[in-house]
């Protein structure tokens, strides 16, 4: 019995991934032939969001919550569900929590129209507008930096790093409102449990998901204290 507690301090983080890089890779590609050509779409439903960040209308508002929130849902079936389920069993249980999500947003954002944004450019703002811009704009183009194939590109709508990373953007650049910090939580989570299996995996550009944490949580207690 002893031994075998024992052995357990030999075990190292790769030992405990279900999955090689080249699976996991060749998974999001075969993911990105299935849906092509709709990361168009979603790219110009991201921009769709981006510009109600940076000219906010009230009807805007309501908008925005409403298509992450269907961003959410469709990640969760499309991407989570019915692919990364069949390398990592353990996904299975993050799905109803991004459908939680997509909830939150639904009822905070679009119902009840407490996602606000702001027209005043200030540090929370200009930090959760670049994170959201990275997210549709340069992480798609991750895979040219670090040498993979473009066809590996995750985009926002599609593949769960840059949703997540965009919600965080664009949470951090609404008015300060209590119920921030719930919706943070889940994307939050996400971020960081790719930022521990990227790095795993040796994945050039890991950090990026625990960056865009901290950065968040920076513009959210800013905001606070200011």
């Amino acid at each position: 019995m002893f031994g075998v507690m024992s052995d357990w301090w030999t075990y190292r983080p790769e030992d405990f991934l279900l999955f090689s890089p080249r699976v996991y890779w060749r998974l999001i590609e075969l993911h990105n032939q299935a849906l092509w050509p709709w990361q168009l779409l979603a790219l110009l439903l991201g921009g769709l969001v981006l510009a109600g960040m940076l000219r906010p209308r009230p009807w805007s508002n309501r908008l925005i919550a409403a298509l992450l929130a269907v961003a959410w849902v469709f990640v969760a079936w499309t991407f989570l569900w019915q692919r990364y389920a069949t390398i990592n069993w353990a996904v299975t249980y993050v799905v109803p929590l991004f459908v939680l999500q997509a909830l939150l947003l639904i009822g905070f954002g679009t119902l009840k129209g407490e996602v606000i944004m702001t027209m005043r450019w200030s540090v929370p703002r200009l930090l959760g507008i670049a994170l959201f811009l990275y997210a549709l704009l340069l992480h798609p183009l991750l895979p040219i930096v670090v040498g993979r194939s473009l066809h590996t590109a995750e985009v926002f709508g599609m593949f769960p790093d840059p949703l997540a990373i965009a919600t965080l953007g664009m949470l951090t650049a609404t008015i300060p409102r209590h119920w921030a910090w719930p919706l943070l939580v889940i994307p939050a989570l996400w971020c960081l449990v790719s930022w521990l299996t990227l790095d795993t995996m040796q994945a050039p550009g890991a950090w990026i998901p625990l960056l865009a944490v901290v950065i968040a949580i920076a513009g959210r207690l800013w905001g606070r204290v200011r």
